[in-house]
């Protein structure tokens, strides 16, 4: 009889956000794989579970999937966790669960922490109905992303590094126009946590004035038809490549 797989949230910043059955499923497993071991021995040690661990991240996942079914197949118990949030949204963990899919083998996802969620509700705009981006290419494809999240009707949500927030506010702003509303929530629900409101032109200012460090999480209005969004965007466009890197 198979195993079973379990995709295990962990807290985004404040310990208090694991949810005891979380606790549970972890020391109930047969093996915890990890992000990075060395991040989740902190919080493994927090709560007392000692189970076995193993690397699982982007670099290996391809290689590390097969070993991994074969244990499940074989009857064992396996959590996987990322190093903050719920594995899957923007960590390893899509191609595990396809080939447990793909070979019978039960998955189950358990609610719990990710940084998106309280970052869109707290922005105050409209969360009804929202697109998750993730972070933007570097690169290749970057300006054809921001083009087509420019007429995005709907409210969307991008994850940045603190060293390109500035630049990818810019961006947002030279696509979207200067006035358009967003919010940058940093560091969710640890013990500086913040959220900052205002339009677009507004934010590029407030964060040239006050460096940010932490996780950041970008969440833009939706599109609406004005006059300035088109003439922003077809500036931008007169001076860039789709090829265009930012650092």
């Amino acid at each position: 009889m198979s195993g079973k797989l379990y995709i295990v949230p962990t807290p985004v910043g404040n310990l208090g956000d694991m949810t005891p059955r979380a606790i549970e499923t972890l020391r109930s497993s047969d093996l915890i794989l990890c992000e990075d071991t060395r991040t989740s021995a902190v919080l493994l040690r927090h709560f007392e579970i000692n189970v076995p661990t193993a690397s699982h991240h982007k670099f290996n996942e391809h290689s590390a999937v097969q070993p991994v079914v074969q244990r499940l197949e074989a009857g064992e118990t396996i959590s996987l966790v990322s190093d903050a949030g719920t594995p899957g949204i923007s960590d390893p963990g899509f191609m595990l669960v396809r080939e447990c899919r793909r070979n019978g083998i039960e998955v189950e996802t358990l609610p719990g922490a990710t940084a998106l969620i309280p970052a869109l509700v707290n922005s105050g705009l409209p969360c009804e109905r929202f697109t998750f981006e993730g972070f933007l290419p570097q690169k290749k494809g970057r300006n054809t992303r921001l083009e087509e999240l420019s007429r995005e009707p709907r409210t969307f949500i991008i994850y940045e590094s603190p060293l390109r927030l500035v630049k990818t506010l810019e961006q947002l702003a030279s696509y979207c126009g200067n006035e358009r509303e967003a919010s940058v929530s940093r560091e969710i629900s640890k013990l500086h946590n913040s959220t900052v409101t205002g339009t677009l032109s507004e934010l590029i200012e407030h964060y040239k004035m006050n460096i940010p460090k932490g996780e950041i999480v970008i969440v833009v209005s939706g599109y609406r038809e004005t006059g300035e969004h088109k003439v922003h965007r077809n500036k931008y466009r007169d001076n860039t490549t789709d090829e265009t890197d930012i650092i």
